[in-house]
């Protein structure tokens, strides 16, 4: 397991490839996007707009997913305000919301005066795709990402909505497997490093109902194209910092976590709006031996506001800490018990990261300082 010498990301990270100088593709990212010509690309965004607008749809010009997010707050804040534009808000309706997500969400519509609608997708049927993307991948916010994409989507195509606006390119913004380099659309967002190959028929058994996945799956490429519905990451077109994004909706209303920064991060407004995303992100330190310090601490190290050594030193201090806070409402919503859980755990578990030492599991590799 080696670091990259600029940030602190591991190479275990799927997609992850160290150059010749230890850097890792997210900091060969900021590179690049040093490089670009920033003003060329917002009016790239422009023109899109113009068509948009040129076009007259008779309801709304472009659909924006939220969840209650800073980052989804800014996207729609920049299509309604800067451009314009008749947003609908789009929510996959969290099944365990936070209180600071439910705020969020409602000061958010009521700060940007938008239309909003919420897609509550059946329990039982989601309850089961979850179990087995847990049990089978160790990645059980799999079904959310599949139905966030996939239902938006197919939204766009009812209500006959010409744009839907996505945020950052997570293969190009993070490093991952999918590309190196910055790409408008979002069309095949169901392909992305968040879905990879799978669709939702990988899930179903007998127990689940064609009838019961419309908001799981994506839509044929040719029927959007056909339909005349585009599909775009807005950080393609504006340099993206989701701290910065978070600096402008803090004004607004937005608030962060009231007790304070989750186990395991730094931050306290990272992923605050539901109670069933931080154990999937544990699963990520089972496996490849990093998760949520990891990614805030080297976030801002690729947009110039921390250092590689404070970052070492936060990411030893905190990584270690398991997320239990939601582990009763994580085991209640899937109808599992604790050992099953634990066992779950075990079988995820990269021998080749972990070692049992006194009992106990130990990360056999740790972020060192490289001065």
């Amino acid at each position: 397991m080696k670091f990259c010498s600029n940030c602190v990301m591991p190479d275990t990270k799927p997609g992850i490839v160290l150059d010749e100088r230890g850097y890792c593709n997210a900091c060969r990212t900021k590179e690049v996007k040093e490089s670009l010509d920033w003003d060329a690309r917002y009016k790239e965004l422009e023109v899109i707009v113009e068509e948009i607008k040129k076009a007259d749809h008779p309801f709304y010009d472009c659909i924006v997913p939220v969840s209650g997010g800073k980052d989804s707050w800014f996207q729609a804040m920049v299509l309604a305000e800067r451009f314009g534009l008749k947003v609908l808000c789009v929510t996959l309706a969290a099944h365990l919301p936070t209180t600071e997500g439910i705020d969020n969400l409602n000061n958010m519509i009521k700060d940007l005066n938008v239309d909003h609608m919420k897609i509550s997708i059946k329990p039982s049927v989601f309850r089961k795709i979850r179990s087995k993307c847990f049990t089978r991948q160790g990645e059980p916010n799999w079904a959310e990402h599949c139905a966030m994409f996939s239902s938006v989507v197919n939204t766009a195509l009812i209500y006959d909505v010409p744009l839907v606006v996505w945020g950052e390119d997570i293969a190009f913004e993070f490093g991952g497997l999918q590309r190196s380099e910055s790409k408008p659309s979002a069309i095949a967002i169901d392909k992305s490093d968040l879905i990879k190959e799978k669709t939702v028929h990988d899930w179903l058994d007998d127990d689940v109902s064609e009838r019961d996945i419309f908001f799981y799956k994506y839509p044929d490429y040719d029927k959007l194209v056909s339909a005349g519905v585009k599909s775009i990451y807005l950080g393609h077109f504006v340099n993206w910092y989701g701290r910065k994004n978070y600096d402008i909706v803090k004004e607004r209303g937005f608030v962060g976590r009231a007790a304070g920064p989750l186990p395991g991060n730094f931050l306290d407004y990272d992923n605050i709006d539901e109670k069933l995303c931080e154990i999937n992100i544990w699963f990520k330190y089972l496996k490849f031996g990093f998760w949520r310090a990891t990614d805030q601490c080297c976030y801002d190290i690729w947009n110039n506001r921390m250092t590689r050594d404070e970052a070492v030193e936060i990411v030893n201090r905190l990584q270690g800490q398991f997320p239990g806070n939601d582990l009763d409402d994580f085991l209640r919503f899937h109808n599992i018990t604790e050992d099953e859980f634990w066992d779950t755990v075990d079988k995820f578990r990269n021998k080749e990261l972990w070692e049992m030492k006194d009992g106990k599991w130990v990360m056999k590799y740790k972020v060192k300082s490289i001065s």
